[in-house]
């Protein structure tokens, strides 16, 4: 029988950490960190003002690693964010000045107010953890994980991430409002901090809760969470019913699945699991697929993610 561990002590000191920060969004902090442990990226979506940026910082505050913050705008070239080769004129040859992009964690702010152009320089890094510049290739440091947040598209200035870019995302979610209670708690939260400077307010006062040795740890033991041949084959009807239901244009990829199961053994783990669950597939698919299916007939966020658990709860009908 499988047996039940204890809980991951590097994950849950993440989401401890991110968590004295991030008010009332326990779920936005336990994916980020899944995706983490999954050895993926996030991309968040949501209105300017509902922690999207704060989540991003409480992290890298709760990492002992390198963090850049890129801030996305319309005239950003591909060379501010992978670097760029310039001749050096003492020794005659060009050297190459990495960007901020090696770094472990990226926090790519805006990214759709950039152009298609600048977005394809993310393409190679986030896939295979390198970055070609001039014919020479040059290796990330591991971990390696870009946490992305994206206005909604009717906002001004946006330009829509084209499939290739989304499906390097292992999830994409919301933040939302609030609620009342929340609200009121980051409020009195903020009126604490009245008399305090800037830089011990929210996420400045974390400190590093894990190192990068220790992610490494987790994301391979993470990999190695089973996933039963019954599991596999429900996380396989799911991706071949987004490629067959009518209601959907487009299908998820051959990279989704894999996505989809790096996700539901990141998140077994994290939950102090050896093993993965159908519940896994059903609590993961909207996350997983939400930003990688398009739908036949135009719908917003909501709409797209009740006609994935439709499609989910009849394709795991039974279990």
């Amino acid at each position: 029988m499988p047996s039940t561990r204890t809980q991951v002590p590097a994950g849950q000191r993440l989401i401890d950490s991110i968590s004295r920060s991030i008010i009332g969004k326990p779920e936005a902090i336990e994916l980020v960190v899944t995706a983490l442990l999954a050895g993926s990226h996030v991309l968040l979506e949501d209105m300017p003002g509902t922690g999207k940026t704060l989540l991003a910082k409480s992290l890298a505050r709760s990492f002992d690693g390198s963090f850049k913050r890129i801030q996305f705008t319309s005239d950003i070239m591909p060379s501010d964010i992978t670097g760029n080769s310039i001749f050096n004129m003492k020794t005659g040859e060009f050297e190459f000045i990495p960007g901020p992009i090696f770094s472990n964690i990226i926090l790519a702010d805006e990214i759709n107010r950039a152009t298609p152009r600048s977005q394809s320089s993310l393409l190679e890094v986030m896939e295979e953890n390198q970055v070609t510049v001039d014919g020479e290739t040059y290796g990330l440091e591991k971990p390696f994980f870009v946490i992305a947040t994206q206005n909604p598209l009717e906002s001004y200035g946006t330009f829509p991430l084209p499939e290739s870019q989304l499906d390097r995302f292992i999830f994409s979610f919301n933040m939302g409002y609030p609620g009342l209670a929340e609200e009121t708690d980051i409020l009195r939260l903020h009126r604490q901090n009245t008399h305090q400077t800037r830089t011990t307010s929210l996420h400045f006062q974390l400190e590093p809760v894990v190192n990068a040795e220790e992610i490494r740890e987790s994301q391979f033991e993470a990999w190695s969470v089973e996933v039963s041949d019954e599991v596999e084959r429900l996380l396989l009807t799911i991706m071949q019913a987004t490629r067959t239901d009518e209601r959907f244009a487009l299908g998820a990829s051959t990279r989704a699945s894999v996505a989809f199961l790096r996700a539901i053994q990141a998140y077994a783990y994290l939950k102090g699991r050896n093993y993965t669950t159908p519940d896994d597939l059903k609590y993961l698919a909207p996350f997983v697929l939400g930003h990688r299916i398009a739908l036949r007939q135009p719908a917003r966020r909501p709409e797209k993610i009740a006609v994935i658990q439709d499609l989910v709860k009849t394709a795991l009908k039974g279990h």
